[in-house]
């Protein structure tokens, strides 16, 4: 790692920041180091990290000395957090003060955080339930608060707004077939457009942005493979299995009343996604994303490479 800007990055094991920890392995004189922050040093993928040239350290985020012993002699980190572990927006925001104070204290010069807009300036009060206390969306909603704390404390960050992983259609959203032996793909999305990426291309964008150096610091990037509606991905599906994958527009009553974890959460989250596509679809250009992840895949090319996955 002599000579070489080390990155810390938070849940380097995982999908964004696996994406990011391979982008920099992949590119062994961009420049930069991985150093892998990972809770469990012998898990497979951290000892797959380390076999490529990782540095793992193992860190808890909940642990504010923990991390700041973990980012000592590093130039920058990518910082996430993993709200679906807890659905639990004062963990969350503890986990990123512990972060941005740790990032403080030892003066990191560059700070990607992984975040998402606030739906409480677009969604009106009486449209959905109010969640957690004071959210509309809190995966969404307590992110957008955190991005004041990175602001406030003066760490220089870019901002990077993620959305909806194309990975996401390999099990919550997988096309089904029904009773009569045809493939559908139901989304909570009427005609309007979901921006979509694949998980591992937040993580290469990233390094695109460490690669402009401090360029986009206090910028906020955000991220799409594509923009494409219900019956477009539905009509990708149909082009890629060789049946038809017909588009079922539900509402967001049905992902509310379908039982599964955070539902509430997700349900408002499309109402979002739905009726304010001028603002999160508006804001996402592939054009300009692929200008720092040039391998930024489109919808048809992630699923060619996943196919098989679908196969029924």
């Amino acid at each position: 790692m002599t000579g070489k800007k080390i990155i810390a990055v938070v849940g380097a094991t995982g999908q964004q920041g696996g994406g990011l920890a391979r982008a920099i392995l992949d590119d062994p004189d961009g420049g930069f180091a991985v150093r892998a922050l990972t809770r469990n040093a012998d898990s497979p993928a951290a000892k797959e990290l380390a076999a490529s040239g990782a540095e793992v350290v193992t860190v808890s985020v909940d642990d504010e000395e923990s991390l700041r012993s973990a980012l000592e002699g590093a130039y920058g980190a990518y910082f996430v957090t993993a709200f679906w572990e807890y659905n639990d927006v004062a963990r969350e925001q503890a986990q990123a003060r512990a972060m941005v104070n740790a990032a403080k204290a030892v003066g990191l010069q560059h700070v990607i955080w992984s975040t998402l807009p606030d739906t409480r300036d677009h969604l009106p009060a009486d449209r959905v339930p109010t969640l957690h206390g004071s959210y509309k969306t809190p995966h969404f909603d307590s992110k957008a608060e955190i991005d004041g704390f990175f602001r406030e404390a003066g760490v220089p960050t870019t901002f990077l707004s993620t959305t909806f992983y194309f990975d996401a259609f390999l099990d919550f959203f997988r096309p089904q077939r029904g009773a009569d032996g045809k493939l559908a793909l139901a989304l909570p999305m009427g005609d309007s457009p979901l921006p979509g990426i694949a998980s591992e291309d937040i993580g290469r964008t990233a390094y695109g942005i460490l690669q402009r150096g401090t360029e986009l610091v206090g910028e906020t990037i955000s991220v799409s493979g594509e923009n494409l509606t219900g019956a477009e991905y539905a009509a990708t599906f149909t082009a890629q299995l060789g049946e038809e994958v017909a588009y079922v527009a539900i509402s967001d009553d049905d992902v509310r009343n379908s039982g599964a974890p955070g539902a509430d959460d997700i349900a408002n989250m499309f109402v979002f996604y739905a009726e304010h596509a001028e603002f999160f679809a508006g804001a996402r250009d592939p054009e300009f994303v692929r200008t720092l992840n040039p391998r930024l895949k489109d919808f048809s090319t992630w699923l060619a490479a996943n196919g098989d996955k679908f196969a029924s």
